[in-house]
């Protein structure tokens, strides 16, 4: 059993920042910190070591998301977007510079495992979580717990919505990142001739005022998702889809604007309610659930 007393480092590698923070076993940050993250290989270790030690206090633990691909059962990370980890045995690096027990995962793994601990709904069945931020990630709980398939389960930003789409990062073409991204909602706004800086919120507020001109943008953002969500229910039928990352409430707010184009498909979607703090929440949570993180030395 959990003493409430125990703290673990979260870590939560988002687009352009790094947020690190130290985490109670009842979801609270103690502390925290949020820089620009380094994207070079060593940059980002010795950025990550700095931060790490920095608070750790009494932390007993790290946790660690990472964007990309994070293979769920090996914990290798074979790729990261923009980061130069891939193959990087990052757990080890980790704990050899603090001394202290790593757990890596996918970051959307990490903000649905906070999710999962804040709402009783996620306790049990399945449970899938689409983050919406520079990219599209996405992760799944099966009765509480984080489920991998056979390792890669959960690259929902990667269901393809048009064969005639934007090029992807991935190799193909129309994945539905290019579309409903935070990264796609800032080319939209600029191909529309709006205000570079115009927030996601503001164009929500315009729409709800009968600005069709901002109504049909959200709908350009948000229909591509709402067509991948669609493909999620007609193969695995979850009990409830989450949106969280740091455009997650506008685009659960964008979503419910768009008409069901079949009930056999209808999306079971909420808002997730931890909004951009998922990510580091559930990474101290992940951290304090490992069965080594009493052994824990100080280098």
């Amino acid at each position: 059993m959990q003493n409430k007393a125990e703290t673990a480092i979260g870590v939560d590698v988002g687009g352009t920042r790094i947020r690190v923070a130290r985490i109670s076993a009842d979801c609270r940050m103690l502390d925290r910190v949020i820089e620009p993250v380094r994207q070079d290989r060593a940059g980002f270790v010795a950025q990550l070591l700095r931060l790490i030690n920095d608070l750790r206090d009494n932390a007993c633990a790290v946790g660690i998301g990472i964007p990309g691909r994070v293979h769920g059962h090996s914990k290798n990370i074979l790729s990261a977007g923009y980061l130069d980890i891939g193959d990087l045995d990052l757990a080890h690096e980790v704990s050899q510079g603090t001394g202290l027990p790593v757990r890596v995962e996918n970051d959307a793994t990490m903000a649905l495992i906070a999710e999962g601990r804040s709402r009783p709904d996620c306790s049990a069945g399945l449970v899938f979580m689409v983050t919406i931020g520079t990219g599209i990630g996405g992760a799944a709980l099966l009765d509480g717990a984080p489920w991998y398939g056979g390792g890669l389960a959960g690259q929902f930003g990667h269901i393809v919505v048009s064969a005639d789409g934007e090029a992807c990062k991935c190799g193909r073409r129309g994945c539905v990142e290019t579309f409903s991204s935070g990264t796609a909602l800032g080319r939209l706004i600029a191909e529309a001739g709006l205000p570079a800086d115009l927030r996601a919120e503001a164009l929500l507020a315009r729409a709800e005022a009968g600005e069709r001109h901002a109504q049909s943008l959200l709908a350009d953002w948000a229909a591509p998702l709402q067509r991948a969500l669609q493909s999620l229910v007609s193969v695995a039928d979850p009990k409830l889809i989450l949106v969280g990352g740091g455009l997650g409430r506008e685009m659960t707010a964008a979503l419910a604007g768009i008409p069901d184009e079949s009930h056999w498909f209808r999306v079971p979607v909420d808002a997730a309610r931890l909004g951009d703090t998922a990510g580091v929440i559930g990474a101290g949570l992940a951290a304090l659930d490992l069965p080594d993180k009493r052994e824990a030395r100080v280098p």
